[in-house]
């Protein structure tokens, strides 16, 4: 017999979420709500995204190309959803955030930890993000793991080598705690891939999708907060839009940038 227990507010907490949009200012002030809204949907988009890549690496380990491809389709969906949130988010005048910037004191973007994890996941590994946390945290252990976790790109190629490919034995033991850097050797096995390996270099150009979709969502990030502040610095301590294009036309995966030039 079902369980008539269970409705569609309790199975998703909903009267629980509904009580975490709490606005500080006074009034409060009618786009606070808007601002938090958005900024809490994308915390919860960061979590699927890191849900999804987590599963993309286990299918990888396990030789599954072809699912791995489908989670990252669902990957870059999702991210054209947080691009499109940006469209939400500047609808909201510069004078509108200013009616209640005060009250976001030193709080930033710059402090989200799950976009720190999903920057380790792709390969920006930064030391200094972990210790913006405080020990003993859950953001801190979370970061913890993943700076000593591999990457993506890791997972990637250690797939490749499975599969037969010339993959530099010291590429994989490189130590993970460290970026991703371009490697010659690694370009020239993967331009054999583009052009013997139709299927294989399918899979290389969903990762320049993914690398290419975090780029458009930093660059609309950029132009949201130049539209909305200009070049005031960040209410957390950075430089603000200074700080945030300093980020741009960086790939995450270079190699598979890098060869389009010899294909």
């Amino acid at each position: 017999m079902q369980d008539r227990s269970v409705t569609y507010g309790s199975y998703l907490a909903v009267d629980e979420l509904l009580a975490l949009q709490r606005p500080r200012s006074e009034g409060p002030e009618h786009d606070e709500m808007l601002f938090i809204v958005i900024h809490q949907v994308y915390e919860l988009w960061f979590k699927q995204v890191l849900h999804e890549l987590d599963h993309v690496m286990t299918l990888l380990g396990s030789d599954d190309a072809h699912r791995a491809q489908h989670s990252l389709k669902r990957i870059l969906t999702i991210l054209k959803v947080m691009v499109a949130q940006l469209d939400i988010l500047e609808t909201m005048t510069p004078l509108e955030f200013q009616s209640f910037r005060a009250r976001l004191e030193a709080s930033s973007g710059f402090q989200s930890d799950q976009f720190r994890q999903l920057e380790f996941v792709l390969g920006k590994k930064a030391p200094q993000a972990v210790e913006h946390f405080a020990p003993e945290t859950r953001a801190r252990a979370a970061l913890e793991r993943r700076f000593a976790a591999p990457t993506l790109w890791d997972a990637f190629l250690r797939y490749l080598d499975r599969q037969g490919y010339a993959i530099p034995a010291e590429q994989l033991r490189r130590d993970v705690t460290q970026s991703t850097a371009s490697s010659p050797a690694i370009q020239d096995t993967l331009i054999d891939v583009y052009r013997r390996d139709p299927k294989h270099a399918e899979m290389c150009e969903r990762l320049v999708d993914l690398d290419e979709g975090i780029q458009e969502w930093r660059y609309r990030h950029v132009k949201m907060v130049q539209r909305t502040i200009g070049a005031k610095a960040g209410t957390g301590g950075s430089s603000g839009a200074q700080y945030l294009a300093t980020t741009l036309m960086t790939p995450l995966f270079p190699d598979l940038w890098e060869i389009r030039s010899r294909l």
